[in-house]
């Protein structure tokens, strides 16, 4: 019998060895993709580390750029060598005959074995999302009426002020470039300018039509409408007016015309030319801008708006052409896509891209409810980019 029970424990020796082995084998085969990546990653690093280029040259600072890029998913690597040589070097402890020694390997090895699993469900995929290139810009908040009179132009109001108070909840400065009220309240159109480091990248997915289904307070019978906003966020640069050839556009391309402003105002409404229009001739972009005082103001607000609607145009063209825009920012760029739908009566606000509703409109209209849009909506995109930057990988 004890002969018996020793060849027990032998067997089971060496099933829990060849289990935890096969373990870290399922975990590597389930992360392959992942991991061909990463290596890929560390392969074009090696090559840049090899190239004896000059510092001081255009090839050596990008070669530098793309160094530093590399050196978070590098520590990340190196980290994932050493835990996963641990483990193996843990493995064999796990059958030690001193039962104190085997608890601490078995210890050890569960919190190794949870650290590789991090880094391949999370640290890596992180890190392979390449840094956004508009992640230090400001944005620019387009907001139109659309269907809906008069109740759009209501629901245009609604949804500035939840930009407004959602950019001071983040720090930021935001200030109404220009508006436009209609007869009886609200809005027919409005920019709205928030500046602070990351403002665009967080809003830029609120470009698209927000449809509202509600009850207007002027309808007797109780009869839902439905009504849009059009919206588009465009990345804000420097401010200011060109002295001369801009890299997005040169002087020579924009039609500048003064005149007087329209509507009602203080002094300088149709007394002196102060509004200013502006007119891409390339792409036909036309900037109308009367809200500030002085002629020298709103033509230097005019350039502001046309550098980012140019900016917008250009980042759109540099993700098509690559292989990771054939899904939602290419969709998100479609103005009159619908995304969002604000359904008063159920109490519900939905983003129709990923399918997320929340059941508390009032959260999102008057609360802190949108970071949860947005946080949702930055995870999808870079899942996407990560998925696509697996698939590279041949």
């Amino acid at each position: 019998m004890l002969s018996a029970l020793r060849s027990s424990v032998r067997l089971r020796c060496r099933y829990t060895t060849a289990a935890s082995t096969g373990a870290l084998r399922q975990l590597e085969k389930d992360g392959a993709r992942i991991l061909r990546a990463v290596q890929r990653r560390m392969d074009i690093r090696n090559e840049l580390m090899h190239k004896a280029e000059d510092v001081t040259s255009q090839e050596g600072i990008a070669r530098a750029r793309q160094m530093k890029e590399l050196e978070s998913l590098h520590d990340a690597w190196v980290s994932w060598t050493k835990t996963r040589e641990s483990l193996l070097e843990t493995i064999p402890l796990l059958n030690d005959p001193d039962p104190t020694m085997r608890t601490l390997a078995s210890d050890e090895y569960t919190g190794l074995s949870e650290s590789l699993s991090q880094h391949i469900s999370s640290t890596f995929p992180s890190l392979l999302v390449p840094p956004s290139p508009t992640r230090s810009l400001s944005a620019l908040v387009e907001l139109k009426a659309g269907v809906g009179g008069s109740e759009a132009a209501l629901f245009l109001t609604d949804l500035l002020r939840v930009y407004i108070r959602y950019a001071g909840s983040c720090g930021w400065q935001s200030s109404i470039v220009q508006s436009s009220e209609v007869t009886g309240g609200g809005l027919r159109e409005a920019i709205v300018e928030i500046k602070g480091d990351g403002a665009y990248d967080a809003l830029r997915w609120e470009s698209g039509v927000h449809r509202v289904q509600r009850v207007p307070a002027t309808e007797a019978s109780g009869r839902v409408h439905t009504s849009t906003v059009a919206i588009i966020v465009l990345p804000l640069g420097e401010e200011g007016e060109p002295s001369g050839d801009d890299n997005l556009f040169k002087m020579e391309d924009v039609k500048i015309e003064v005149m007087r402003a329209r509507g009602a105002g203080g002094q300088h409404v149709n007394k002196t030319e102060s509004a200013v229009r502006l007119t891409h001739i390339p792409t036909g972009i036309t900037v109308s801008m009367q809200d500030e005082r002085s002629q020298h103001q709103n033509k230097r607000r005019a350039f502001q708006v046309l550098r980012a609607r140019l900016m917008d145009i250009k980042i759109i063209q540099d993700i098509a052409e690559r292989r990771e825009a054939r899904r939602s920012i290419v969709r998100s760029a479609d103005r009159s896509e619908k995304i969002r739908t604000y359904n008063y009566a159920q109490d519900r606000v939905t983003d129709h891209r990923i399918g997320l509703s929340i059941m508390n409109l009032q959260s999102v209209m008057e609360g802190d409810g949108i970071q949860e849009f947005l946080d949702a909506l930055k995870q999808n995109w870079e899942q996407e980019i990560m998925e696509e930057a697996i698939d590279d990988v041949k």
